[in-house]
């Protein structure tokens, strides 16, 4: 998986990425419509999503969505529940045995935070999740964030940092406020 990237927006780079995640848009668009039993059909939509077939016992429920596809590598034996968003451009990775919950998303990409540049340009970091951990609901995974093997992010939480294996990552929670 490369490192951190710097892409300008004005570019041929750009332009190939935004061809892209109009086909693959396309492609989500038609696999997310699918009789829910009509493997066959899955199956070819996600070979094209991915540019090879979905690994050996990986499950997918759709709704089901990405913007690049060619830089998500599913190990054998991933799960992942309905509704999840995987903006892979900067390469995303799920070990073996990985659990993700309903609503998870994970970004690889984003902009420079100096007004002057964030317009001219995309970042992006890619994001690799160790083997057996569990993603609950709803949690955000941010660009260049590693999760350590035998992990849990709670529902919820989101991640902007490292994860040492074998830990329990909470929060954002909310708080109740009574009057204004």
């Amino acid at each position: 998986m490369s490192g951190d990237r710097l892409m300008r927006i004005h570019s041929a780079e750009f332009k190939a990425m935004a061809e892209r995640v109009l086909r693959v848009t396309e492609l989500t668009s038609r696999l997310n419509i699918l009789p829910f039993d009509d493997e066959a059909g899955k199956a070819a939509l996600f070979e094209q999503i991915l540019g090879k077939p979905l690994p050996p016992r990986v499950t997918v429920y759709p709704p089901f969505y990405t913007d690049h596809g060619l830089r998500l590598d599913l190990a054998e034996r991933v799960f992942i529940n309905q509704n999840c968003t995987f903006l892979d451009y900067a390469g995303i990775r799920l070990g073996a045995r990985v659990m993700v919950g309903p609503k998870v998303t994970f970004i690889t990409s984003g902009h420079p935070v100096d007004p002057e540049e964030r317009r001219l340009y995309l970042t992006g970091a890619p994001i690799d999740v160790a083997e057996n951990v569990w993603i609950g609901a709803g949690a955000t995974i941010l660009p260049g964030v590693s999760i350590g093997r035998d992990a849990v992010i709670a529902a919820g939480a989101v991640v902007a940092d490292d994860v040492p294996s074998a830990s329990l990552v909470t929060g954002p929670k909310a708080t109740v406020r009574r009057g204004w």
